[in-house]
Formats: C-alpha cells, sequence, structure tokens
C-alpha cells in the first residue's frame, strides 16, 4: 500500500549510546526523503511469510471492493517479513481523512489494488528493526504516512517512512497531527503568504484540517473568523483562537462577513467547495487569496473569474502531498516549525472521537457526513 510523499523529518539528536535529546528546531531529514504515494507500504497480506517462522495473524480492515465504508471487512492475514531498511510498527492509532472518503469508493486520484486497507496516518511502537536500519530501535513511538493502509494492527514499512514522535504527544494526537497541520501550514504559508494582522476566513472551521488553519492563522498573527454550520462547530473554533464565526445555516455568509470583515477578507481557507465558495469570493479584499484546499461538500464550484479581475486577487491550488514530493527540504522545515509549535503549546489537536478498528468504517461514515469536529481516530487496542 503506497504511502504519502513527504514524511516528516528526524526533529531528534541521537546521542552516541542512543538516548534521544530533543530540541524543535530539529528536523526529520532523513525520515522524509523518500516518502512517495506510489510506492508499496505493507501490512499483514494474504502470502506465506518467511519471517522467524511468525504464526501469528493480523487484524486488517479491508476495502475488498469499490463501496461505502460499510463494505469494508475486518480480516485476519498472516504478517509479511520485514526486509532490509525497514521496521515493523505495532500500531496504536490511525488518523482518518477525508481521502479515506474517497480512496475505498475508487475516487481518489489514484486506485490501490485490490485488497487494501484505508488509512492515511497512524502511529504506533517499532516491534521489529530490519537490516541496514540506522537511528531506530525496538520499542521507538513513531509517527507512518502511510497515504493508505493504516487501519491495520500491524504493518511493515521503509525506515523512511517514520519519524519519532515527541515524548509529550499521545499516539491519538500522533496520528491525527501531520495530515491537518501540514497541509494547513504550507497553505496558509507558502500559498497563502499570511501575514500579521491580516484577516483569514476559514470554511469548515471545525473540521481537521479547518481547525488546524484556525490555530495556524492565529500562531501567524492574523485575525481569523471561522464558519461552520452549527453552533457547536463555532464554539469549538473559537476553542482553538477564532476571533469570530458565522453560522452559514443562519445567515449569509456574504452577510456575516460584512459584519465582521467590512473591508473583505485577505485569505480564504476553503476545505469545503460547494456553494460557499463563491460567497467567500466575493467578499475577499483586494489582493486577496483565495486557497482551494479541498471539497468536502461534495460539488466542485464553478467560480466566475471576473470576480478574480474585479478583486485583483489570485486562486491558489493546495496540494500538499505533490507539495511534499516535489519540494521535500521545504516540507522538513515545515515540519520542524510545527513540532516547534507544538512544543509551545499552540497546537492541540483535537480528537474528539475514538473508534475501535473493527469500526473503522463507521468513522469513516461519520467523516462523509461530516459529523466530525476536529479528528477522529480508529484504535487498535
Amino acid at each position: 500500500m503506497p504511502t504519502a510523499p513527504g514524511s516528516p523529518t528526524c526533529w531528534h539528536r541521537r546521542s552516541p549510546i542512543g538516548a534521544a535529546t530533543w530540541s524543535a528546531g530539529c528536523v526529520w531529514r532523513k525520515a522524509c526523503s523518500g516518502f512517495r504515494l506510489d510506492r508499496p507500504l505493507r501490512t499483514g497480506h494474504p502470502r506465506k511469510t518467511n519471517d522467524r517462522g511468525r504464526d501469528h495473524v493480523v487484524k486488517v480492515l479491508q476495502c475488498q471492493a469499490w463501496g461505502p465504508p460499510e463494505s469494508l471487512v475486518l480480516a485476519d492475514v498472516p504478517p509479511v517479513a520485514c526486509g532490509a531498511g525497514e521496521v515493523r510498527i505495532r500500531l496504536h492509532a490511525a488518523g482518518v481523512n477525508f481521502p479515506d472518503t474517497l480512496i475505498i469508493q475508487g475516487k481518489y486520484q489514484f486506485k490501490p489494488e485490490m485488497p487494501f486497507a484505508p488509512g492515511g496516518e497512524a502511529a504506533g511502537v517499532i516491534t521489529q528493526v530490519g537490516d541496514k536500519v540506522a537511528g531506530y530501535k525496538v520499542g521507538d513511538r513513531v509517527i507512518v504516512m502511510s497515504g493508505w493502509g493504516a487501519f491495520t494492527e500491524e504493518l511493515v514499512t521503509g525506515a523512511d517512512r517514520v519519524a519519532p514522535m515527541p515524548p509529550s504527544m499521545s499516539f491519538e494526537e500522533g496520528a491525527a497531527f501531520l495530515f491537518t497541520y501540514g497541509t494547513s501550514h504550507h497553505a496558509l504559508k507558502q500559498r497563502g503568504e499570511l501575514k500579521p494582522g491580516e484577516t483569514l476566513l476559514v470554511l469548515g472551521a471545525a473540521g481537521g484540517v479547518g481547525l488546524a488553519a484556525v490555530e495556524l492563522g492565529k500562531a501567524m498573527g492574523a485575525r481569523v473568523i471561522a464558519a461552520a454550520s452549527t453552533d457547536e462547530k463555532l464554539e469549538t473554533a473559537k476553542a482553538h483562537g477564532a476571533d469570530g464565526g458565522i453560522n452559514y445555516t443562519r445567515q449569509s455568509l456574504r452577510d456575516g462577513l460584512k459584519e465582521l470583515a467590512p473591508n473583505g477578507v485577505d485569505v480564504v481557507y476553503d476545505p469545503v467547495g460547494g456553494e460557499f465558495s463563491e460567497q467567500a469570493l466575493r467578499s475577499i479584499a483586494w489582493k486577496g487569496r483565495f486557497l482551494v484546499v479541498g471539497f468536502a461538500a461534495g460539488p466542485i464550484p464553478s467560480i466566475p473569474l471576473n470576480l478574480a479581475l474585479l478583486k485583483g486577487c489570485q486562486i491558489v491550488g493546495v496540494f500538499w502531498g505533490a507539495f511534499t514530493a516535489r519540494e521535500p527540504a521545504l516540507h522538513q522545515e515545515n515540519v520542524a516549525e510545527l513540532i516547534s509549535l507544538y512544543e509551545a503549546g499552540k497546537l492541540k489537536p483535537l480528537v474528539s472521537k475514538t473508534y475501535p478498528l473493527a469500526q473503522g468504517g463507521e468513522a469513516i461514515r461519520d467523516m462523509m457526513e461530516r459529523r466530525v469536529l476536529g479528528k477522529v481516530v480508529v484504535t487498535m487496542g
């Protein structure tokens, strides 16, 4: 199962005796170098293992045919061998992200070979280290960026696809961190060039990437306006730093923005799409930046391009996965900054609910129906 491009790079330094000395300014350079979406990451798979006669089975929540979350099957499969350059990881938690809702239906940019497990990121403990692996040992707590394949008790992957977790980070936080914060940080810093004192509008502000954008916007010195579909979601966004909020089921987004940002917003962060994209674009300030992050609402909006002309604004695409593959050095810098912000207490991943592995389909369904606050994760016990 392929991994997501651009793993975080190693933010720790090891002493000669192997102890870890943590430094927020250090980056995960070694771990970042090889992440790609088109290379296989191996969970348990129905083939014979040659790994020292291991006879246990691995539980995997598999997609065996394109379909809804309810079609996922909990299967027992043999473990795979741990080869040179690889590590075996006992997973404790796996994050659930919007791409998981698409990939199981065959609607994502790539289609894994059947059967496969969804799950794009995870956290766990190394239980075996293959030959030619340096910098890791049995017992290390690590984050894995998998692209897919993380809804499993155990996986084997290249050591270049994992990275150490800060000591203060829980497994649930580790499984809910890099995808959302990495996306939002790249969007706001490199694509939106958000500056202190500017006004940032975040659509879908209580979702995973939306809530990350709220926190990062505040950390970057912006005034943040959250937009969401319920009062509960707005309160969640405000608890994470939003200065104001608009419930777009109670009033039009345009009217709310006229009240909160009469001069327009400088940056729009849009992971939602649908009917609110054009309203947000019409409310953008002169020389504003409209960030196209995703389409959680379903419909991909058609935008009148004359608005970009009239506003003198930019409509900017955000594809974090491609960014990590094409600009790995810059991605490493971003990860180092994110870890610094986490260790400073400025980023607080919200894991609102956990699901056992057998109920991973329910977790994806809740993501599809937009019933999620922050992040939800699947746990493996």
